[in-house]
């Protein structure tokens, strides 16, 4: 005789309750390059304790600092990469990436080692990304007008520069795509493949922006220079702009090649109708091409190259197709690499 099924109310809790949740691992990673006057202070006063995260562990990527900051930063008790020589901050996230997703990490926070930060803001910033709001959290420091820090005029100038430049090729609106302190889900972090070694902030938000990331500022009060030194990676602004530029529209160039290009055939298109306009009049003026042939042979040279640059927007366009599924196909390996680990 068929045993009838147990009413609802009379199946054991046991049976009706949700399966227990997997643990959410953290890794919070500090970049370092002769920090000891600040590092210990930093990782003294990173949380041990944060809303949904199971555990939290540290990693320094000593990036061939000559000082004590590697040891001090053992004896606070973090793990410790090691460049044996200095790299770049670029370089030096490359080496946390990859450290979280081989260790299967949940979360990715980093945060500088000079104290501009404070680590008591670590869990406002992962919030979001924990509670599944976003893939990715950055601190803002000019998003909220009562939390912008005291920094040379030069400087902020040249952060709210590049914020308006990433926004417009984004097409969304940021206003701090420089800050250092940032929470990668792990899904964002899988999705990352960046080229920039210098720096990394701004890239970061191009690549995450084409693969349809979402991405939150969450305003923060951050100090605005350094206690101890001068930065690594912004000392001489001329050449940050320079090097960071360059990482942007290589990056830019990659993901929109059509968009990239498009716009080099647009304006030489433009230029060269206007030079062809103005040899025209002239001749029906004056009835003769002379002395203004070089607008005409100029005319037609740009409307070639406006070709040529549609033509290879054209073919950008189809490799990155390719490079999209090679991406995603880089997505997996790396997913089942970090769950094997």
């Amino acid at each position: 005789m068929p045993t009838r099924p147990m009413p609802r109310e009379q199946v054991p809790a046991r049976d009706l309750a949700d399966p227990a949740p997997s643990p959410r691992r953290l890794l919070v990673s500090l970049p370092a390059l002769n920090e000891a006057q600040t590092i210990g202070d930093v990782l003294r006063r990173i949380p041990t304790e944060i809303l949904g995260i199971s555990s939290i562990d540290v990693l320094v990527v000593d990036d061939g600092s000559t000082d004590e900051t590697a040891s001090i930063a053992r004896d606070a008790g973090a793990h410790v990469l090691h460049h044996p020589s200095p790299q770049g901050v670029g370089s030096a996230f490359h080496t946390a990436l990859a450290y979280s997703i081989d260790h299967g990490f949940d979360f990715l926070v980093t945060i500088d080692s000079d104290g501009q930060f404070d680590p008591a803001d670590i869990p406002a910033l992962v919030a979001p990304v924990v509670a599944d709001e976003a893939d990715f959290s950055t601190a803002s420091r000019f998003k909220d007008p009562s939390l912008v820090p005291s920094m040379p005029w030069l400087k902020k100038w040249g952060n709210r520069m590049m914020s308006r430049l990433i926004s417009s090729l984004t097409r969304q609106k940021f206003y701090d795509v420089s800050c250092g302190m940032r929470c990668y889900s792990r899904r964002a972090a899988l999705r990352l493949h960046l080229i920039g070694r210098f720096t990394y902030t701004q890239e970061v938000f191009l690549n995450l922006t084409f693969k349809k990331m979402r991405i939150v500022e969450v305003p923060i009060q951050i100090r605005g220079e350094r206690a101890f030194g001068s930065s690594r990676v912004a000392s001489n602004l001329f050449h940050y702009a320079i090097r960071t530029s360059q990482i942007i529209l290589r990056s830019y160039r990659d993901y929109h090649p059509l968009r990239f290009f498009g716009a080099a055939a647009l304006g030489l298109t433009a230029l060269s109708a206007m030079l062809a306009a103005f040899f025209l009049l002239h001749y029906l003026r004056t009835g003769a091409f002379s002395p203004h042939l070089w607008a005409g042979f100029s005319a037609a040279t740009l409307l070639v190259l406006a070709f040529l640059a549609l033509h290879i927007g054209l073919i950008g366009d189809i490799l990155n197709r390719h490079r999209i599924y090679l991406e995603e196909i880089l997505y997996y390996q790396r997913r089942s690499r970090g769950d094997k680990s």
